[in-house]
């Protein structure tokens, strides 16, 4: 196994006996996952569970067409979308490059993430850049018509058509959307954009492996055939519900034992800053997955040991109430060797002919130690390095977890009905055509 979870530092908190008495739960929420009944909770958001097996074959090489294409022809790649339309690739792109993708790597186009907000400082960014060199752009968006991704396509369409003509424009748009429906696949219809699917069983928290993720990543020139078998390894090794053994159901079992004992923050860790995305995007899958009904375990991150100088003392000696996640990579993507100093004047001769590798494997270890002691339970996640097949098999293994963890909890793990709410209000508020009475409502709100 190329991901593995280590219990050992979390044993006295959730002892061998606790765990077993967990598996006719975990048994249950597993047949919930893998249930074919019309009306089972969730069950029509399902179809990332056999994904890395049963993903079409020809769409699939088209996505590394369109990326090919892309790289030769485009110096920026902006990808718009919001949520689950670009934190996956953007964590993707991260993990198996640098989080200094943009600066750093010479033979693939510069890749800009936006639609995910609404300042307009970010947009002008973006597009002051791309006035002055040749880009291309992905746009994902299940309907077309969420307001963040909206507006922002809205604006780099105008200017690709400004610099290279409608045609021209419709050369360089990649529309991510249904595969039927939806204004996004309306648009892309009438102006001739090459589309790619959303499917319509995969929710976009879990949507990475589809084409939403995998052509902005392909286009980062990362192999997306290595990406797809670690997840499809994954999908062979995770395919039982036993609580013992199946480190998903281990994970998603631990999980709900140690909320149930009051720890209701988890803090995902890394160890290293190209993990960074990865946590939001482990954050957006957990968050929106559980935090219904009132319940859930809020999911938090960090990334030590930088923020052992910022949040370490709350984690060591705060409110007991959260558990780490650690995800530990067995192997660098570098390494440095640190060299004597005649003078040592910063007293660090010490480390002379060791790797910063293994300065960093220690602060690891001395933290496990200190925040175990200090009452916080640890689970440990061990990744073999962070390349292509590992990151599928580790993102198969997170969304297989959340699910049975999800279904543990007593909730729909696919849906997320409390999204809606802020949506509405803000159409109201920006005027949109139909909310007119909701407007009038929150105006007289705000201005009391």
């Amino acid at each position: 196994m190329s991901v593995k979870l280590n219990r050992k530092y979390v044993s006295r908190f959730v002892g061998d006996d606790e765990l077993f008495a967990e598996k006719d739960a975990v048994r249950e929420a597993y047949e919930q996952l893998y249930s074919k009944k019309e009306n089972a909770l969730g069950s029509d958001f399902h179809g990332w569970l056999n994904l890395p097996e049963n993903y079409s074959r020809e769409e699939f090489e088209r996505i590394k067409k369109a990326a090919e294409k892309i790289r030769k022809n485009s110096d920026v790649l902006v990808v718009i979308g919001i949520g689950g339309s670009y934190l996956g690739a953007r964590a993707a792109i991260e993990f198996c490059k640098s989080k200094n993708y943009n600066i750093v790597e010479k033979n693939s186009p510069k890749i800009f993430f936006v639609g995910n907000s609404l300042s307009p400082t970010e947009i002008s960014e973006v597009l002051a850049i791309c006035e002055n060199c040749d880009f291309s752009v992905n746009v994902i968006s299940k309907s077309g018509t969420t307001t963040e991704p909206a507006v922002a396509f809205r604006l780099f369409k105008a200017l690709l058509v400004k610099k290279y003509g409608k045609d021209g424009a419709s050369e360089r748009i990649y529309a991510t959307t249904d595969k039927h429906k939806g204004t996004l696949k309306e648009m892309a219809d009438k102006d001739g954009y090459e589309t790619f699917v959303v499917p319509d069983d995969v929710g976009g928290r879990f949507s990475v492996l589809t084409a939403v993720g995998l052509l902005p990543i392909a286009a980062a020139g990362i192999d997306i055939d290595a990406l797809m078998k670690g997840a499809y390894d994954a999908m062979k090794q995770y395919d039982n519900s036993d609580v013992m053994t199946n480190d998903c159901c281990v994970y998603a079992a631990l999980r709900n034992i140690l909320y149930k004992k009051g720890k209701n923050v988890e803090l995902m860790v890394s160890y290293e800053p190209d993990y960074t995305m990865m946590n939001e995007w482990f954050k957006q899958l957990f968050g929106e997955s559980e935090g219904k009904d009132h319940k859930g375990i809020y999911p938090s991150s960090v990334v030590y040991s930088t923020d052992l100088h910022s949040l370490g003392q709350y984690v060591q000696e705060g409110k007991r109430q959260l558990f780490e996640t650690v995800v530990i990579f067995d192997e660098p993507k570098c390494d440095i060797t640190i060299e004597a100093d005649e003078t040592d004047g910063d007293g660090l001769n010490f480390l002379a002919g060791k790797t910063m590798s293994f300065v960093n494997r220690k602060a690891f270890e001395g933290t496990l130690l200190a925040h175990t002691d200090g009452d916080v339970p640890n689970i440990i996640i061990e990744v073999s390095k962070m390349d292509e097949y590992n990151l599928g098999y580790l993102i198969y293994f997170l969304e297989k977890s959340c699910a049975v963890s999800g279904y543990m909890l007593g909730v729909n793990p696919f849906n997320q009905p409390g999204v809606e709410s802020y949506k509405k209000n803000m159409f109201a508020l920006l005027g949109k055509p139909g909310y007119e009475e909701m407007a009038e409502e929150l105006s007289k709100r705000i201005l009391s």
